[in-house]
């Protein structure tokens, strides 16, 4: 019987697992008091056997009882009775139920408690209590279930007159984004609020609106119910009170005379509320309370707890549950209570409209959260006498409560994110009052009255409507910070400022015109000053005599002028400084912060400073530092990256620095003494520069170097300079790529036991020296783009995890026999000579040159987390489109994955709704919010995506441009560039608060910009992908751009944000510009922003095209229509992209998040005419990868759901890939590294290549391809629709009829290979020996026929197919 009283209205119904609790079938409302167990007869019911005590609470019924009674309104009582329904689990349990003859006595006990009370000394409740199941959660309930559930609670309602018992009226709740649920008022339409909803999200069209409004997953974003009561989130009722019937036991086990009794316990708030079944609304209660006590687990009797109170009278209640389930959730939540050392209760993000009735039995409460609810009731709070902080933020309150007011003890009061826009006069009676918080509301004056307020220490007024300093701040003599950030302050009046007592002042984020100065003796109590985001252009507060921090960044300055009297920190970082005037020189100075400003010098009381800690003056045009700056005793941290220095200074007496950044100026050598000197040095970073040498460690062999981590990547170091690094023995990551390395001496790599990161990429290094195996602790090696031909022996290091040996030239790979048991990556691709298991996995065939072509990859950030997915199709729908994307979770791994598993497909179907190219780019990020379900809601990233496409222009039309379109899209800090004629132009761009545009839509729907300008604090972009929880304040609508390629395109970048935070779109296009391979041009970005210092994991894709003027000049034909006379079905969308790890099924993801992941087989396609060269670079991930062309074959190996070495949908083993049982995946993935001319036509192909063409033409099936045809497609893969591609059983013939063949071998990238099991063989049956032996002479036979009538009968050409030009 199911149990609900209302239905869910969104599109595809209600889904009950997204309502229960993982450990019951429901979560808790409350508990029916009226049921008992009819299998317990030897339970007591009579006497309450307790006895009294100082606890109890005596509900004597007498005729003022019900004046005790707060009154109720009709609607509040109909509300409160709506909250509670029995559930599935309370209807069913044999244990919490009643015989009907119970009930009705029940029923009437209570009618005749509603007209009689007591004396008025006990607590008095303020809502009728419910006596739901112990396992209520709605859930849609019809029929005679429906009418029951109404009896009983309309019979359980305590101290209501009868006339009020009426079934309350359905109502309408509406939920976003999975939070809290609300009630809708009467004149709330939910279509209405649906269509502005989904407007606010992005769509422009009211069509596609309606459309998208009946889509079911729809529900995720917004989600509409009818009922009588309010559901409940999963944990929420939980929190809010537990109820239910058990066997109860008072006092010690051992004692014969304490009995079990069947007893009505309920859990709320700080107490544990024990009373009789029959008598619950006349009796006794007994009340214990928890914080500081005991609950325990009574190991002798099965589902049983103890509760104990604290003090030297403690009381120890025994209750004995029913079922596991029920026990763990009382233990669970009484453990919570216990464990608090002040009397607290967190009732926030629970949904409620008034405080739980059995919560006024806390009479000790002192802290109280109800944050995030829609509360409205708020008169019965001064029942908290002890009640010391009250947090009502996100109430969405319109009138300050007054009944706050009322409260002499509170300290704290939290009125946050309402919609406040007056405070009552009443405030000022609140004399205890030390924290008031009205942030996030509407308030544009205050009560004078507010001024007696004398014990108030801090005061938030930020983020409201206040155009001036409000007067009544002057009285506030405690109050020492004056928050009014986001406000609407035109000017910074210093004259105002010396009446005020506040000594911090924040005016971030205002509109300040003009700065008025003040006299300086009036103003020395200001110690810190924040004006960041304020558009200032200049600023001199020398008045502000004893100001000690400054926060100035982010604005316009050109001119700063400061008092250096007490001055302890300066931060003026992305300003037009030109000139910063600091005077006195400031003695107490500990920080400098003048990054990304115009500087041409550091000024000279910098190096005056005494005190001087950190300075960062990196992104300015320093060419020269001081003499004395590394000097000072105190300088621990030094930033001048990103300037134009050409020399170190050579002085380092005394110098304490442990910390180093010169990257990106021009050096050519450090200072000689630097590491002799500075001994304290634990990270240099001298990237991006021209050093040729470097300067010894110590002067001796026995001198001490502390330290720890070297960057010198991108320099011009040769194989003089490792000797000279043997003597930090203390080092733990070095960074040498990209130099001019020949050779690394193996003595020399002996000596550095300590290295536990690697990076040799880039050099022209034959091997890596084998006594590498001496770093015992070494997790990664990198040495990709290097001339290494054998494979070293680092997998015999237990603690490796990352091995890169990518674009070099291995010929064989020796695995030992046990892998290291961390190793996460072992990436082989681009070795085109790589021998896997003596079979060649290449066919070269001839084919013309590709118009684009792709290399991607992947790497973890410093904690070893992947936080990032990239997509690349070199054929989507077709060989005249293409489409790659970069995917950013920032911290989360599940959005990028889930982006790029379902955003191909999302991008097919828009393109066959709508035509315009920004509508179909647009929609499919929008579409895509939907689709992240129940992920997007809390969790968020950030996107890339370019298309290309085949567009109909006339040559004449094309005014010196391609038919060619790319179409870029971008939500967050994911941008692409294109390098047009060698330079870089962006196609894509960051929307963040610092646009006045986006910072109004923020600030229109009530969001709070941090102090690190990130929208309430979890972004800092606000269009970015999931976050449903803050739209519309951000939302996924992209920044779209679209461009005609022409033939001064070399090739476009798209890359994560770690990338584009070290370094610029013009850097970026430089560095690759001369590198002719893909994959190695994006190993190369990654590897450099890696070297700059980037923490965070990387992800860049690198596309080179070739576009041609007679590339694209013929129209296409007509697409072939469909069978049924509909329009052409794009193909599945299969190439190169990130898989999911096999934690994740297929099936799994699409059930969550509405995935159009689709496991269908689809028809065997081979494109014709343009040849795509696959490339891929993913790290630890699988890539599906196309070929044709420029990589005629290309082949994945993929065991990540498998044990067997079976692929998740192959039938046969994969030769060269086994599986020892572990959980260890095992992947290849083969590229090829570069474009092979075609063909002289008029020199006859090779015998050798020409047959095993035919050999994969006869695979294939009749009429498929012919010799000369060019490979593409996925050569009979089955492909799915997350992106990627499993082999096929046909495949893996061709690799076996190609496998001696003798041509030029291909790479590949392994995930931690395992060993042969040796039980894993084929055997079969003797009765179907002779079938099998006549099966496989019928085949050979046929295979013969086949082959001499393609000698025979040569092939005619092949029909046009659709979009085929000639190139």
């Amino acid at each position: 019987m199911e149990s609900s009283t209302f239905d869910d209205l969104s599109p595809g119904g209600p889904r009950p697992s997204q309502h229960r609790n993982s450990l019951s079938d429901a979560a808790v409302l409350g508990t029916n008091s009226s049921v008992l167990s009819p299998n317990l007869d030897s339970a007591t019911e009579e006497l309450d056997p307790f006895g009294s005590s100082s606890d109890e609470v005596e509900l004597d019924p007498s005729p003022t009882h019900t004046a005790s009674i707060p009154t109720v309104t009709r609607q509040q009582t109909l509300e409160g009775k709506s909250m509670h329904v029995p559930s599935t689990d309370a209807c069913k349990a044999p244990d919490n139920r009643l015989s009907k003859s119970n009930q009705l006595e029940d029923k009437k006990a209570t009618d005749e408690g509603g007209k009689t009370g007591s004396t008025g000394g006990e607590p008095r409740l303020i809502n009728p209590l419910s006596s739901c199941g112990s396992n209520s959660l709605a859930l849609p309930l019809t029929g005679r279930a429906a009418v029951e559930c109404d009896l009983v609670v309309s019979g359980e309602l305590r101290g209501v007159p009868g006339p009020e018992k009426a079934s309350p009226a359905p109502a309408l709740f509406a939920q976003l984004h999975g939070g809290a649920m609300r009630r809708l008022e009467d004149d709330e339409k939910p279509l209405q609020m649906q269509n502005e909803y989904l407007s606010n999200l992005g769509y422009g069209d009211p069509w596609r609106v309606q459309e998208e409004g009946m889509d079911p997953e729809i529900g995720c974003l917004i989600r509409f119910y009818a009922g009588e009561c309010k559901p409940q989130c999963v944990g929420g009722a939980d929190r809010v009170q537990l109820m239910g019937v058990f066997n109860v036991r008072k006092g010690k086990l051992a004692l014969p005379v304490n009995r079990w009794s069947r007893r009505h316990v309920t859990l709320s708030g700080t107490c544990l509320i024990v009373s009789s079944v029959k008598y619950a609304h006349t009796g006794k209660m007994h009340i214990l309370p928890l914080i500081g006590g005991k609950v325990e687990e009574v190991r002798r009797h099965s589902h049983c707890l103890a509760f104990s109170s604290s003090g030297p009278q403690s009381q120890t209640y025994y209750i004995s549950y029913d079922s596991y389930t029920e026990h763990l959730r009382w233990h669970r939540q009484a453990a919570k209570i216990v464990s608090q050392r002040v009397s607290s209760v967190d009732l926030s993000c629970c949904s409620l409209e008034e405080l739980p009735s059995q919560l006024f039995y806390s009479q000790d409460l002192t802290h109280l959260n109800l944050k995030h609810n829609y509360l409205t009731g708020l008169t019965h709070l001064t029942r908290f006498c002890r009640l010391r902080s009250l947090n009502l933020s996100n109430n969405a309150l319109s009138d300050f409560p007054l009944a706050v007011c009322d409260i002499t003890s509170l300290t704290e009061l939290n009125l946050q994110g309402n919609l406040l826009t007056s405070l009552p006069s009443a405030l000022g009676t609140m004399h205890n009052l030390q924290t008031l918080l009205l942030d996030g509301n509407s308030l544009n004056s205050l009560p004078a009255e507010l001024g007696s307020l004398e014990a108030l220490t801090y005061l938030g007024l930020s983020f409201n409507l206040f155009s001036s300093v409000p007067p009544a701040l002057e009285r506030l003599r405690g109050v020492e910070r004056l928050c009014l950030a986001g406000n609407q302050l035109s000017s910074l009046d210093m004259v105002g400022l010396q009446w005020l007592p506040h000594r911090h002042i924040d005016l971030r984020l205002n509109r300040l015109q003009r700065v008025v100065v003040g006299e300086a003796g009036l103003l020395s109590h200001v110690a810190q000053l924040d004006v960041r985001d304020a558009g200032l252009e200049e600023l001199d507060v020398r008045t502000l005599s004893r100001l000690e921090l400054l926060r100035c960044d982010r604005n316009t300055l050109t001119l700063l002028r400061v008092s250096g009297l007490a001055l302890k920190g300066l931060h003026t970082a992305q300003n037009e400084l030109r000139a910063l005037e600091v005077f006195p020189v400031p003695e107490s100075l500990t920080v400098v912060d003048v990054s990304r400003n115009h500087l041409d010098c550091v000024p000279d009381w910098v190096c005056e400073s005494t005190r001087l800690e950190v300075l960062d003056i990196s992104h300015n045009h320093i060419k020269e530092l001081p003499i004395r700056l590394f000097c000072s005793a105190s300088l621990r941290k030094v930033l001048v990256g990103c300037n134009s220095l050409r020399r170190l200074p050579e002085r380092l007496e005394k110098s304490q620095l442990e910390v180093l950044d010169v990257q990106h100026n021009l050096l050519t050598e450090l200072p000689h003494n630097l590491f002799i000197k500075a001994q304290s040095l634990r990270y240099l970073n001298a990237s991006a520069n021209k050093l040729e040498c470097l300067p010894p460690a110590s002067l001796s062999e026995e001198g001490f170097s502390s330290l720890q981590e070297l960057y010198l990547t991108n320099n011009s170091l040769t194989d003089k300079s490792v000797p000279l690094l043997t003597g930090h023995a203390h080092l733990r990551v070095l960074h040498l790529a990209y130099n001019q390395l020949q050779t690394f001496p193996a003595s020399k790599m002996a000596r550095l036991e300590q290295l536990e990161e690697l990076d040799l990429s880039g050099n022209r290094l034959r091997a890596v020296p084998t006594t590498i195996l001496s770093c015992r602790h070494m997790h990664t090696l990198s040495a990709h783009s290097n001339n290494i031909t054998v494979f070293p022996e680092v997998l015999q290091l237990q603690d490796m995890k990352c091995v890169d040996l990518s674009c070099n030239e291995l010929c064989e790979v020796v695995l030992p026999e046990s892998l290291p048991a961390k190793l996460q990556e072992l990436d082989l691709t681009g070795n085109p000579r790589l021998n896997l298991d003596h079979r060649s996995l290449e066919l070269e065939g001839p084919g013309e040159p590709a118009v684009w072509s792709h290399g991607y990859t992947e790497a973890s950030g410093v904690n070893n987390k992947l936080c990032v997915a990239a997509l690349a199709l070199d054929s989507f729908r077709g060989s005249r489109e293409a489409l790659y994307g970069v995917f950013d979770g920032d911290r989360n791994v599940e959005v990028p994955y889930l982006l790029q598993c379902t955003m191909g497909d999302v991008l097919a179907e828009e393109l066959h709704k709508s035509k315009n190219q920004e509508d179909y780019m647009t929609n499919t990020f929008l579409t895509m919010q939907r689709k992240l379900g129940t992920a997007g809601q809390r969790l968020g990233g950030s996107a890339a995506l370019c298309h290309i496409r085949h567009g109909l222009v006339a040559p004449s039309d094309r005014g010196g441009g391609g038919c060619f379109t790319v179409t870029a899209a971008n939500v967050g800090r994911c941008q692409a560039v294109l390098c047009r004629d060698g330079k870089a132009l962006p196609l894509s761009t960051t929307h963040t608060v610092r646009q006045q545009a986006e910072y109004q839509r923020a600030r229109q729907h009530h969001a709070i910009i941090t102090e690190d300008n990130k929208v309430n604090g979890v972004t800092d972009s606000t269009r970015i992908m999931g976050y449903s929880f803050l739209c519309p304040a951000v939302t996924p609508r992209p920044h779209i751009s679209t461009v005609t390629l022409t033939p001064q395109d070399e090739f476009f970048i798209l890359a994560s944000r770690g990338l584009w935070d070290t370094m610029s779109t013009c850097e970026a296009v430089e560095a690759v510009r001369n590198v002719p391979d893909s994959l190695a041009a994006a190993k190369k970005l990654c590897t450099l922003a890696q070297g700059y210092g980037c923490p965070d994991s990387l992800c860049a894709v690198v596309v080179q095209l070739s576009i041609t003027e007679d590339c694209c000049c013929c129209e296409p034909p007509p697409p072939p229509p469909s069978p049924d006379g509909t329009l052409p079905l794009p193909p599945p969308v299969m190439g190169t992209g990130s898989e999911v790890s096999s934690e994740v099924s297929t099936s799994e993801m699409s059930s969550e998040v509405g995935s159009t992941a689709s496991s269908d087989e689809p028809a065997n396609q081979t494109e014709k005419g343009v040849a795509l060269g696959g490339r891929g670079g993913v790290l630890g991930r699988g890539a599906g990868v196309y070929g044709g062309g420029r990589a005629s074959f290309q082949r994945q190996y993929s065991g990540a759901l498998s044990d067997n070495g079976l692929d998740s949908e192959d039938e046969e083993p994969i030769a060269g890939v086994f599986s020892n049982g572990s959980r260890v995946e095992v992947e290849a993935d083969i590229h090829c590294l570069r474009a092979r001319p075609s063909p002289d036509p008029e020199t006859s192909p090779d015998p050798v290549v020409e047959e095993e063409l035919r050999a994969l033409g006869a695979g294939s099936g009749s009429g498929s391809s012919s010799a000369s045809r060019t490979l593409g497609g996925t050569l009979g893969r089955k492909g799915r629709g997350n992106g990627s591609v499993a082999c096929q059983g046909r495949s893996q013939d061709v690799i076996e009829e190609v496998g001696d063949a003798p041509v030029r071998k291909q790479g590949g990238y392994f995930n931690a290979p395992a060993q042969p099991d040796p039980d894993d063989k084929l055997v079969i049956p003797p009765e179907l020996e002779e079938e099998i032996r006549e099966i496989m002479k019928q085949q050979q036979e046929q295979s013969q026929t086949h082959s001499q009538g393609h000698q025979t009968h040569p092939q005619s050409p092949p029909a046009a197919e659709y979009y085929v030009t000639p190139f």
